[in-house]
Formats: structure tokens, sequence, C-alpha cells
């Protein structure tokens, strides 16, 4: 479960402003910087928008869009409460809700192994007017995304993907569980095919499980435009750690990764004595008791050191070696996964320890971590799709035909027998 009130807009027009929440403050940013970069690989919807309407959000300057075109199914609500429209971005003013069926889907366009970054956004806030926090099912395609569980009607969450399509479209589907009306408030796509960088061994679809700036000073969450591949970066802190910056942050050269300048300029390193820095975290609940993860460690000296000091240390990740005797260079640096490792549901550990040459702590700027998904459900042959959306558009069904023909079973559109030896095929009508 992800926060997302680090996207709350301001209260009054400033340069700076205080959120409500866990995470601190967005920085807005003046017409003439946003202008300067551009939104090639960017897809930003507002789910229950009107029909033909469009804006740009004025803290991030991100264009978006109506979702009509994508989605045949469900009603346009706003948030009851004006005090979440007021402290939320405007792309969570509008939901779209899904009080009919149990499978809902969006059909979006995209290019065919393309990677991207899918987020899907969601804000309660008491849209229906009942007070009851719904959970239910996000699909990508005919596999599970994960289970969104409400459990705060002011406090926006997200989900975010890697994911590598194989057609030149995605299907996105909400859920009804049994457990209350599905809805959703935006769906935005990132293009991450820049520089070679997050390669995965050949898995097409990664959770992103955190993006954490360490060592934050102004406890802001970053994205576009400091990150022009609007990643999103939270401010994280522990009361072991002393945080530390460079005020030399024009000096410090990015790599292939591109991580935003107030990202790379701050460090997290331990007070202790012992020179150890411990980080926490778990993995997404599947079936599994074990998961397989990618790591990205950031880093960036961020300190002036004399010719007598020396910051050397080594990185294990629950007890397991994952790096050794490392110098972190004035330039960033990032230490990567050739290969998902393997990590527990709960309590998973990575340590940055203090070697007895070192004279300094050890230190960490940032770190991704991506969680392989096994989105092993085959999607229905595509010229048997291609015939069955034909005939949907010829004779106008209005019936619940939406994502996936045959797949999931659960959801087979009503109508139809499908075959699953091997890939479904539609076998009748």
């Amino acid at each position: 479960m992800k926060d997302l009130s680090m996207f709350q807009r301001p209260r009054s027009v400033a340069l700076e402003y205080e959120k409500p929440g866990t995470y601190g403050t967005v920085l807005i940013y003046p017409l003439d910087r946003l202008v300067e970069c551009g939104f090639a690989g960017f897809i930003s919807i507002d789910c229950g928008l009107p029909e033909g309407r469009d804006y740009t959000e004025k803290t991030t300057g991100i264009n978006y869009i109506s979702d009509a075109n994508f989605i045949d199914s469900g009603v346009s609500k706003t948030v009851s409460n004006n005090e979440d429209k007021i402290t939320h971005q405007q792309q969570f003013s509008y939901v779209r809700s899904f009080p009919n069926g149990m499978r809902n889907c969006y059909k979006i366009s995209v290019k065919s192994a393309n990677k991207y970054l899918i987020r899907a956004s969601f804000l309660y806030g008491n849209y229906d007017g009942l007070n009851q926090l719904p959970q239910f099912g996000i699909h990508l395609g005919t596999n599970l995304w994960d289970t969104v569980k409400i459990s705060n009607q002011s406090q926006s969450t997200y989900r975010e993907l890697m994911h590598t399509p194989t057609l030149n479209y995605v299907h996105i589907c909400l859920v009804n569980t049994g457990k209350g009306v599905p809805f959703i408030s935006a769906i935005e796509f990132r293009n991450m095919d820049f520089n070679s960088v997050y390669q995965t061994s050949g898995a097409t679809t990664l959770a992103r499980l955190v993006g954490i700036d360490f060592g934050s000073l102004t406890n802001v969450t970053y994205r576009y435009i400091d990150d022009l591949h609007d990643r999103l970066w939270e401010p994280y802190s522990n009361d072991d750690w002393t945080q530390l910056n460079t005020i030399f942050s024009d000096d410090l050269e990015n790599n292939d990764y591109e991580l935003p300048k107030s990202v790379i300029k701050t460090a997290a390193a331990p007070k202790n004595a012992e020179g150890v820095l411990n980080f926490y975290f778990d993995a997404l609940n599947e079936t599994a008791t074990h998961q397989l993860c990618y790591f990205y460690l950031h880093f960036a000296e961020v300190q002036k050191l004399a010719p007598n000091e020396t910051r050397e240390f080594n990185i294990t990740l629950n007890g397991n070696s994952f790096s050794d005797l490392f110098h972190p260079p004035n330039t960033m640096y990032t230490i990567y996964s050739d290969s998902p490792d393997h990590v527990f549901i709960k309590n998973n550990n990575i340590s940055l320890v203090q070697t007895k040459a070192s004279t300094l702590p050890p230190i960490i700027n940032a770190i991704e971590i991506y969680q392989v998904k096994d989105f092993s459900q085959l999607e229905t042959q595509t010229d048997d799709v291609d015939a069955i959306t034909n005939i949907k558009k010829v004779y106008r069904v209005t019936q619940n035909w939406q994502g996936d023909p045959c797949a999931p079973v659960a959801y087979m559109w009503e109508g139809l027998n499908c075959n699953f030896n091997g890939t479904p095929r539609i076998i009748s009508l």
C-alpha cells in the first residue's frame, strides 16, 4: 500500500506548500520552467473527467485527458469532501465508479515492446456518500496486478508496474470481489525505455515496491519535472540516521538512470558507533513464501573528504553479500541486480556496514526495488480477439464484453466458449 498524499495541492499559490500526511511537500514550478520539458511517452488519464475535457495540472504541468474514449462502462463521480479537492491534485477530483459488472476494463493504446511505468491511483473521498471503504482487485490484462484496499477516505493510494506489453494495447481492469464497488482516479503511463537501464533478465512485468530519497531535508516527494521520467521519490528518514547534503550539487554528474539532482545531493548515514545502516522493507504477499526482486542502489559522495578520510563499506541483503568494499564516487553510481534476488514477504533487510579500513560511516542516496510479477496467464489468441471485437462493434453488443474474451475463465465473456489447451481460443458463440 502506498500513500498518495504527496500528490496534494496548495491552499494558495506559492512556490512550496505543506501537506497533511506522511511525505511533506510538493514543489510548484513557474510555467516558464515547465514548458522547457517535453512529455514524450506520457499518457495521463483522469478517470471520470467528463468527455472532451482536458487540463494542465498546475503543480506538475502535466496534461490530463478524459477517460471517456478508453472505456465503455462505469459512471463519473466527484469526491464529495471539498477538503479532499483542495488538498489533492486535480486528477483526484473525479473518479470512475463501477457499480455494475464483475470486471470493467480500460483499453489503452501503447507501443508494443516498449517499457512503461504504469501508475494507477485511487482517492475514495466518499464520492458515493456511503462512507464505506471498498476493497477490490485491479488486473493488467488477464493477470491480477494487486488488491486495492482503501483504509482512509481522504488518503490517496497508488499501484505501479514496470511492464513491457507484447501487443499495441493493454487492458487495465477493475474487478468487484464482493467487498465494495471498485473505482479509480487516474491512470498514467511513463516511458522507461531510456539509456538501456532497468534490464531485467527477460522479466516483462515488475511491481515498483519503493523509490526512496534518503536524507531529504525538505520532506518533498519529487516527481516530474525534477524527474523527467516522472518516477516518484518519497522522502524517508530514521531517528538512527544522520541526514547529509551537499552544497555542490551542480558538480554531481548523473548516470544513465537520470535521477533528479534534488535526490542525488542528499544522503543518509548511520549515527551508531558500529557504522551500520539498516533499511527494512516488505515484499508483496504473493502465493510463494519467497519472492524475486531487482535492486537499484544509487550512491554519490556528498562530502568533501580530507586526504586522511576514507568511506568504504560492504552491502548485504538479508545477511548475504550484495557488494563488497564499495567507495561512493563523487559522481552518481548505481549498484544493481544482474539477476533477481530472493526475498521474504516480511522484514527484509539491506545493511550497509562500515569496513575496518574506513574512517567514515556508509551512506546511501536513493534506492529502487522492483518485485517480479508472475503474469503467466495467457491472453486469447489475437485473431480470435479481433474477430469477436468486430462482432461486438457491428452488433453493438451492450452486455459487459470487456477485457480479454476468454481469460481469466472467471470473467469469460457471456455467451462464449473457449478452449484453454495452450493459448486460449474461442470455439463457439
